[in-house]
């Protein structure tokens, strides 16, 4: 239950974050890989150059097909990378991880930011 409870916190906390740079999620030359939440509490990886545009195109319905009927998604952990292959590369690989893989990785970035801005 405390690993249901602090993922849900991770979650809220990542989500409500408010000091993410704009230029680094909206346009520009990197390339990201994500993982967005949905509706239903599933869990959405993709790959973009523009998170900010990539979130809003699901939430319109017009990004994929997975996410269409989940809506709305929320972004909850994203990695920059400088070339697109580095980018779904990456995704590939966070694709073939198990849920409990996946709500590691969002709590490790989670404790990074924690630490980051103390």
């Amino acid at each position: 239950m405390s690993g249901c409870y602090f993922y849900a916190r991770c979650i809220i906390i990542l989500s409500e974050q408010r000091n993410v740079d704009k230029k680094q999620v909206s346009g520009g030359d990197m390339n990201y890989t994500y993982i967005a939440e949905c509706r239903d509490g599933s869990l959405y990886t993709g790959w973009t150059t523009d998170l900010e545009k990539r979130i809003s195109a699901h939430n319109a319905g017009k990004g994929a097909k997975y996410t269409k009927n989940r809506r709305p998604v929320r972004l909850v952990y994203f990695e920059e990378f400088e070339t697109k292959e580095e980018a779904m590369k990456r995704e590939y690989a966070i694709k073939h991880m198990s849920r409990s893989k996946k709500i590691m990785l969002i709590g490790q970035k989670f404790k990074e930011q924690i630490h980051t801005s103390q």
